[in-house]
Formats: C-alpha cells, sequence, structure tokens
C-alpha cells in the first residue's frame, strides 16, 4: 500500500510540544546517553495494562534501535498501586546486573524501593503520569503532573509520556522515524481512555494513520488476524481493548509478557502465531465466569 500525505504528517507532528520542556527531561537524556554509549545494562520496567505494554514496546524498540544492552520487565502492579516491586529489584533487576533501570507509567510514589536501588548500585530514571502522594523519589523523575513541571499538557498516559522521551533521544542521535512508533502509542492512549484532545488528539489521529502503513511485525499480524481492512478510530478502539484479556491476574501477566514479545519481534512468524494466541485468549475469555 502506498503512502500518503507525509508532508501533512510532518507538519502535524511538528506541532507536538517540545519534549525538554518536561522537567528534568536533560538529565534523564545525558544518562540514557551514557547508558547506551557504554554500554550498561538497561532494564525497562512497566505494569502490566495495555498502556504499561505499549510503553514498555516503545522504549525498548528505541534502545534496541540504538544497539543498547537492553530487556524489559513487566510487573503485576499489586493492588493497582502502579509502584515498583521490591522483591522483583532483589531477585530479577539486580541478578541481571542492572546499572540503569527506567520505569513507564509506575513508580511516582515509590520513594523506598528507588533508595533501594541506590543501595544495590541501580541508577533508576522514573517516567510517569500518576500524581505523587507524597515524598518524589530522590531520582531522576519525567511526570507533567509532578510539582514544579512547566509541561503545558498534563493529560498524557504512560505511552505518551515515554513517546516525549523517546523523541528527546530522537533529537540527539537524530533518528529520522520516530513517528513511526505512534501506532503503538496509540493502542496504549486509546486502552487508558485518555481524553480526546491536545496531544492525545495528535497522537492518536497520527497513530492510527502510521498503524496502517506499519512495519512492526506484531500490529500487522493483529490487523490480519482480526480481519481489519482499514484501521480507523472505532476499530482501533476494539482492538485495543480486546489484547490482554484479563481473566485471572496471573493469566493476565502471562499474556501481557507475551504482548511485549509480539510488538518487539522481528519474526514475522512468530508475531502470527501470538496473535493467533492472544485471539484465542479473547474468545476463550468470554466462556468465563468473571
Amino acid at each position: 500500500m502506498e503512502k500518503k500525505g507525509t508532508d501533512t504528517q510532518l507538519l502535524k507532528l511538528s506541532t507536538l510540544y517540545n519534549p525538554f520542556l518536561l522537567k528534568n527531561m536533560d538529565e534523564a537524556l545525558k544518562r540514557i546517553v551514557k547508558a547506551v554509549n557504554l554500554r550498561e545494562k538497561i532494564i525497562v520496567y512497566g505494569c502490566y495494562d495495555l498502556d504499561g505494554i505499549t510503553a514498555v514496546s516503545v522504549l525498548f524498540l528505541v534502545l534496541k534501535y540504538l544497539n543498547a544492552d537492553v530487556e524489559y520487565y513487566v510487573s503485576d502492579s499489586k493492588n493497582g498501586k502502579f509502584d515498583i516491586d521490591e522483591g522483583i529489584v532483589r531477585n530479577h533487576v539486580k541478578f541481571l546486573g542492572t546499572n540503569l533501570m527506567i520505569t513507564v507509567g509506575c513508580g511516582i510514589n515509590s520513594y523506598q524501593q528507588v533508595e533501594l536501588c541506590k543501595q544495590l548500585g541501580i541508577d533508576v530514571i522514573i517516567t510517569d503520569y500518576h500524581r505523587c502522594n507524597k515524598y518524589i523519589p530522590e531520582t531522576i523523575v519525567i511526570n507533567p503532573n509532578q510539582k514544579g513541571c512547566g509541561y503545558p499538557f498534563k493529560k498524557l498516559s504512560s505511552v505518551g509520556v515515554v513517546y516525549k522521551l523517546a523523541q528527546a533521544i530522537s533529537s540527539y542521535y537524530q533518528m529520522k522515524c520516530i513517528s513511526k512508533y505512534l501506532d503503538l502509542v496509540m493502542l496504549g492512549a486509546v486502552s487508558n481512555d485518555v481524553l480526546y484532545i491536545g496531544e492525545n488528539k495528535l497522537m492518536i489521529d497520527e497513530g492510527i494513520y502510521h498503524m496502517n502503513y506499519t512495519n512492526n511485525y506484531g500490529l500487522q499480524a493483529l490487523i490480519k488476524v482480526n480481519n481489519i481492512r482499514h484501521v480507523n478510530r472505532e476499530n482501533a478502539y476494539r482492538l485495543a481493548k480486546s489484547i490482554v484479556p484479563s481473566r485471572t491476574r496471573s493469566r493476565s501477566l502471562d499474556n501481557a509478557r507475551i504482548a511485549v514479545e509480539l510488538f518487539t519481534t522481528s519474526n514475522s512468524d512468530r508475531a502470527q502465531q501470538i496473535a493467533k494466541y492472544l485471539k484465542n485468549e479473547i474468545m476463550m475469555s468470554k466462556f468465563c465466569v468473571k
């Protein structure tokens, strides 16, 4: 399918706010550049809702593109608090020899967990959009809703904040195609029922456009197995709501980790296999008693 309207799309994307208007973005970029250039171990840490899954996927793909030594971990965000799990830090993140952990959509209220990471020699960058309860962790925090942040648009979701970080990274490394990740950004944003206004509206509209021409094997497979000929806003919302069925917490977490693999795989056959599995999970969940 021939891609049209490129000049118009670029003009629209140029209206997005400068990512460096976000408080601490300069510091975050410097730490990430150091980690990438020195091949330090980076862990991207997110939660198992689709907003978190797409946020993990976008940042992982961007860092992989830069040949960073990066892995990811998807947590179950116990009790819906979106905190960093101390057990995961001790038993998984530390075990991997992590130098830098970047959270996506979580961690703004994880003061003690960040202190633990410091004791273990792990630097932490928090990207989040939730409001802070009391104390902001003493580390690099990117959150449009934190005190002292003058970023004009406050309604970003997890993946929206991550896309702003990706924009900053792309400006340093002169990556020309950062907008191609808007298809994943769109899915995460609509799954979180963000307000369809401002930057959210622009990213959703542009994400739908990019999804119709996506080169992401996972999205291609999802579109195919769901018999979607042309992605529009209506079926994009429907697709986003059905990717990670939640029969049980453990099952949903397993599916979330599989979904990250779907969105980040470079193997088209594997993508088709995962997409078919997730569709079967959706069908099975309809027959399960809630």
